[in-house]
């Protein structure tokens, strides 16, 4: 009975896909333009690196767009064009890559560590373990194994990927182990809601949380009545996953998203992603696996929308006003 629960939470959580991809090239400020052989020069991507940054709660700062990697390694594009992306993010300045052991059993990692060879230095590393590893006996193995296939030796950051059982106070244990053994640098949690929250931050060095990873876009935005007002009091920043729309979503088909975008010779993608960032406490962390994604995702960062952008996208796309249930994919 134990294995099966496990394989329906399993199946559950794999279904956290990053879906509504813009593919078409866009028209945008800053990152706008191409060289015509479709690859952004050296001098055009160090002339536009981003100002904006999110601040963790151990001081580290990170641009509030990072790149994700739900697919990566996969078979959905060419490894060498995934590569290109991942490094040609990093010469953008998209310095936060967000992985787990859970995408593609491995696959990913392996690819991501392929791609910053020789440029850790400038990556911001973000792995996630299965909640059935986060106890004492399981945890190091379950690291080892991560920090192996992405080439490295640390985490900047590894994430309990969702809450399984009652074992709060063995998890954070277990994360604290690792900080002290300097194969992370930091801890934080994902798919948790304000009273998980609550929970874990009444249990021992439960406080040394550095983020909520939680899925968040202009059409999910139940986290914005309790959960991110919580995260923001306690100095967390919260990290969104399908930023622009869950498996199935439409959300980069509304009108009004290509209504804003034209007005700022922009495109739909980046302007859900310039929304999502807007209050400067959100890293939203979509799909990365083309140079069409990555530079569509940078142009969000010089995307300024303005009170008129916001007044009819919350008109749209109404705040919740009640509490909502934390969603997952």
């Amino acid at each position: 009975m134990e294995s099966i629960k496990l394989m329906s939470i399993h199946r559950r959580h794999f279904m956290q896909m990053l879906a509504g991809l813009g593919l078409a090239a866009p028209m945008q400020r800053g990152f706008a333009v191409s060289p015509p052989t479709g690859v952004l020069s050296a001098d055009h991507a160090m002339a536009e690196r981003p100002t904006k940054q999110v601040i963790f709660p151990d001081g580290r700062k990170v641009p509030p767009i990072g790149m994700g990697s739900w697919h990566l390694g996969q078979g959905r594009h060419a490894d060498k064009e995934e590569i290109t992306a991942l490094q040609l993010g990093l010469d953008l300045g998209l310095s936060l890559i967000d992985t787990a052991e859970m995408y593609g059993d491995g696959q990913s990692e392996k690819l991501i560590g392929r791609a910053i060879e020789g440029r850790r230095d400038q990556v911001f590393l973000v792995s996630k373990a299965y909640p059935w590893h986060a106890n004492r006996l399981m945890i190091e193995r379950a690291c080892n194994e991560s920090l192996s296939r992405l080439a490295t030796d640390h985490l900047d950051l590894y994430l309990l990927h969702w809450r399984f059982g009652s074992l709060l106070g063995e998890a954070v244990e277990s994360f604290e182990r690792l900080k002290s053994a300097g194969k992370i640098l930091s801890w934080g949690v994902s798919n948790f809601d304000t009273d998980d929250m609550q929970e874990l931050f009444e249990i021992g060095a439960g406080n040394h949380c550095a983020t909520d990873q939680v899925f968040y876009n202009l059409g999910s935005r139940g986290t914005e009545f309790a959960l991110q007002p919580w995260c923001g009091q306690h100095g967390l920043p919260v990290m969104a996953y399908s930023p622009l729309g869950g498996s199935g979503s439409h959300l980069l088909q509304h009108p009004l998203l290509a209504q804003i975008a034209r007005k700022h010779a922009s495109s739909s993608a980046a302007v859900a992603l310039a929304w999502a960032i807007r209050g400067g406490q959100v890293i939203a962390i979509p799909e990365s696996g083309t140079p069409a994604h990555i530079r569509e995702n940078a142009s969000a960062l010089s995307l300024n929308l303005d009170d008129e952008d916001i007044e009819a996208l919350d008109a749209d796309f109404p705040a919740p006003t009640h509490p909502v249930p934390l969603e997952t994919r």
